[in-house]
C-alpha cells in the first residue's frame, strides 16, 4: 500500500483544492494492464493484416497498426475518456493538467511522445526515477506537457465527508434542486453577499465545463459552504452548483 502524496492547487476563485497525487505503484500497475492490452491489440493487428493481405501491403498497414496501438492509444484514451486508459480506470487513476483542468490533445501528444525516453535506460528506470523524485509525481513526458497523474475522485469519495465526488466532469456533488427549491431562490436575501463573492461565483461558472470532475466539485462544494451562511432563505436540499446559479440570478434581480 502505497503512501498519499497530496498538493494544494489555488484556482483563479482564491480557493485551495487539494489533489491525491498516484504513485509510482499504482502508476505501473495501471501501465502493465494498458501494456497488455496494447500487446493484445499488436498481435490482432499483424494476424489480421498479414494472414488477409500480406505482401508489402500487409507490412505496411501493420506498420500504421503498430503505431496506433503503441502511440495513439493513450492519447485516444486520455483525450476522450476524461484522461483514463483502461489502465488508469482500473487502478482509479487520471491524468489532468496541472492547473486541473482535463488533458486536453496537445499536452496528452507531448506526454506520450515523451514516453520513448522515460523507457531509457532500461524498461521505464527512468520514468520511475522521475516520478520518485520529482515534488509532483510527474515523468519527463508529465514535465514537458504540464501534466499529473491523480487518483481519480471515485477511489477517493469515502474519504470525504459530508458530500459525494463524482466519476464524471459535469456531474453533480449533490442531488439536483428541484422546481420548487430554484424558484425559491427570488425569495433568498442575499444581501450579505459581496460584489467580490459574486464575482468569483461567475468565474467558476463560467469555467465549470474545464475542470476535472473532482477538482469541479470540490470547487462547487467550497464555494457554496463558504456562502451559504450569507444566503437567507436558500433551502438545504439544493446541490452546490445549483445553489451558485441561483445565488447569482438572485443577486442579478436586486
Amino acid at each position: 500500500m502505497e503512501l498519499e502524496d497530496r498538493i494544494t492547487i489555488v484556482t483563479p476563485e482564491g480557493i485551495e483544492l487539494q489533489l491525491a497525487l498516484a504513485g509510482a505503484g499504482s502508476r505501473f500497475i495501471a501501465g502493465a494492464i494498458d501494456l497488455a492490452l496494447q500487446l493484445l491489440l499488436l498481435g490482432l493487428s499483424a494476424l489480421a493484416t498479414l494472414a488477409l493481405i500480406g505482401g508489402g501491403v500487409g507490412v505496411a498497414l501493420f506498420a500504421m497498426a503498430a503505431f496506433a496501438a503503441l502511440y495513439l492509444y493513450d492519447i485516444l484514451f486520455e483525450v476522450l475518456a476524461s484522461g483514463r486508459t483502461p489502465g488508469k480506470r482500473v487502478t482509479h487513476l487520471r491524468v489532468v493538467r496541472d492547473e486541473g483542468a482535463p488533458v486536453d490533445l496537445p499536452a496528452s501528444a507531448i506526454r506520450n511522445l515523451l514516453r520513448l525516453i522515460d523507457l531509457l535506460p532500461a524498461a521505464y528506470l527512468l520514468g520511475l526515477l522521475s516520478i520518485l523524485v520529482t515534488e509532483r509525481n510527474q515523468r519527463l513526458g508529465d514535465l514537458a506537457a504540464g501534466t499529473l497523474v491523480i487518483r481519480d475522485a471515485a477511489s477517493v469519495a469515502s474519504e470525504r465527508a459530508g458530500f459525494a465526488l463524482p466519476d464524471r466532469a459535469g456531474s453533480r456533488a449533490a442531488p439536483a434542486a428541484g422546481a420548487g427549491d430554484a424558484a425559491s431562490s427570488s425569495s433568498w436575501d442575499v444581501s450579505a453577499v459581496s460584489a467580490q463573492e459574486v464575482a468569483a461565483v461567475r468565474r467558476f461558472l463560467e469555467r465549470r465545463a474545464s475542470l476535472d470532475g473532482r477538482a469541479r466539485s470540490e470547487l462547487a462544494h467550497r464555494l457554496a459552504q463558504g456562502l451559504r451562511a450569507k444566503v437567507a432563505g436558500a433551502p438545504a436540499s439544493i446541490g452546490p452548483e445549483d445553489f451558485l446559479e441561483e445565488l447569482v440570478q438572485a443577486k442579478g434581480r436586486r
